[in-house]
This record gives structure tokens, sequence and C-alpha cells, in this order.
């Protein structure tokens, strides 16, 4: 009987599946809608024991990576919950008490950007780096750092989604997405944003339309705080606003700008393209790094 890992990428608009030993070792994958969390967890469960059956295989561990705000401390009482989310009905949803007792193996549980990252440490962008951060622009925004070689966790985890950006009124009077802040990086560039600003989604939006302007300036914003925060040694840019590859000689051009020579690092000065990039793993870095994540364990 051959052994394999689980993952789960928990995302707010699909939840991704799989079961591997790596990129190069994929056995089954299953893609399905976010819908409500009981009919979400239910169908989760049932890949895996349908797969399992099917391939007659050993799960050794599972690992997941879910949108949030989620608790990642153990002693916690809503330990593996995803908390205030301001998603619809996933409010203070347990998420992995039900998947670990109906598949009773051991769980790694951790947000969807600190495990995608994880996934690019390991077979992506991101490989023999011990410092560096991963975003995903797309539904919500969040990010993830990788801090001496593990994922950064704190109080809760970092939250880079909710800082708070400069915005022109006189350029975007727009109030922002974000339930809780009106003018913070995911209110302000994530996709619902873009749709409801504009009036399309960004997928509809031509290359030449003066949202990619406003959105490069948003995320170019961020990324020189983290910058002067984190200092990474690399920045990996994902998501599916980030599908639209114009973005990146736009965001670079505009970090350099807002940097204005004060971070004296030739990457950054020289080779910026090399330093801000997107996934090696591509769409598949959350799934892969919810496997890298279940071989933690």
């Amino acid at each position: 009987m051959k052994e394999y890992y689980g993952g789960i990428e928990a995302g707010g608009t699909k939840f991704v599946c799989v079961i591997a030993n790596g990129p190069d070792d994929i056995l089954t994958e299953e893609r399905f809608p976010t819908t409500n969390p009981a009919q979400t967890i239910q169908n989760t469960i049932l890949f895996f024991q349908r797969a399992i059956e099917k391939y007659n295989i050993r799960l050794i561990s599972l690992g997941v990576g879910s949108f949030g705000p989620i608790d990642l401390h153990d002693s916690s009482n809503s330990f593996g919950f995803i908390t205030t989310t301001p998603k619809k009905g996933w409010k203070n949803t347990d998420l992995i008490h039900p998947i670990k007792k109906s598949l009773m193996i051991p769980i790694a549980f951790d947000t969807d950007v600190n495990v995608a990252a994880i996934g690019e440490g390991k077979w992506g962008a991101a490989q023999n780096l011990n410092n560096f951060l991963y975003f995903t622009i797309g539904t919500g925004i969040g990010g993830g750092a990788i801090i001496d070689g593990k994922p950064l966790h704190g109080l809760i985890h970092p939250e880079m989604g909710h800082i708070r950006l400069s915005q022109d009124n006189s350029l975007d009077s727009y109030y922002g997405k974000c339930p809780f802040h009106p003018n913070c990086f995911e209110g302000l560039a994530s996709g619902p944003a873009i749709e409801e600003r504009w009036g399309r989604p960004a997928e509809l939006l031509e290359e030449d339309h003066p949202a990619w302007d406003l959105e490069s300036d948003y995320i170019a914003q961020a990324l020189s705080n983290f910058i002067c925060t984190f200092s990474p040694m690399k920045i990996i840019l994902g998501g599916g606003v980030m599908q639209k590859k114009f973005l990146f000689p736009m965001i670079n051009k505009k970090v350099q700008e807002y940097l204005n020579n004060y971070v004296q690092s030739e990457i950054i000065l020289s080779r910026i393209s090399d330093y801000i990039v997107p996934p090696g793993l591509g769409n598949q870095a959350g799934m892969l790094g919810a496997i890298a994540l279940a071989q933690t364990i």
C-alpha cells in the first residue's frame, strides 16, 4: 500500500483538495466552490475518503492552508477555527476538528498564504531562501512571511492585507471593500474592490484601463512598506489579479520610486524583476504548500 500526504487549500472562493508526495507525484486533486461550511467540509471529507478507497492508499498526514483570520494556538478553545472572517456564513467555523474526526490522521494547520509560501520555499521561486514574503492578491489579499525558514506567527498571524494605504481622494474616492477598514490594502486593491470600483471584474478590464495604474500603485505602496519592515530576500505575488502579468513591471517601477534609493540593495536597484516575481508553482502553490506542510509533522 503506497503512502501519500493530503493537502487542502481552503480558499474563500474555492477549496482545492489534493493527494500527493510533491509536484512530480500528484495522485489526484479536486476543486469545488466554497459554499456554506457544512457542505464544503463534507465535500472535503468525502474527497479523501473516496480517494483512499479508490486508490488503496494510506494517508500519512494532512496539511491545511485556510483563509482567515484563523486560530493557530493549539491551547485555545477555538484552535482550528476560522474566526472573524468577512466571508458570509463562515465566521467562527470549526474547520479542522470535523475533518480530523472523520479521517483520523494528524493535521497541520496554517494560513493559506503561509502555506503557499512554504510550498514556494520547498519547490518554487524561493528555494534556498530563509526570509521571503508571499502574497495572494485576488478575492482577498493576504501575506505569508517566512522568517529564518519558518512561517511567522505571533499574537495571531500576520494580516498584511489590512495595513492602511495612502489614498488620494482626488484620484480615487472609492470607500473600500473591506467591512472593517475603509482604506486597507485588501479593501482598495482586491479583486472585489476592482470590480466594485470600475463596474467590471478585473479579468474583463483591458490592459490600458486606468484601473491598473491605480492597482499597481496600491500594491507598490504596500510592498515598499513590507520591504522596509521585513527586508525580505524575495517577494512572490500570486492570486487571480496577478494573472495580469503586465502589472509586474508597473509595480516594480513604482516600488523603486517609493523606496527612492533608500534600500541600497543591488537586486532592488538594478534587478527588481528578479526580486518581485510570480509563484514558481503557479496556481499550484497553495495545494502543494499544503502537501509540504503535511510533511512537517
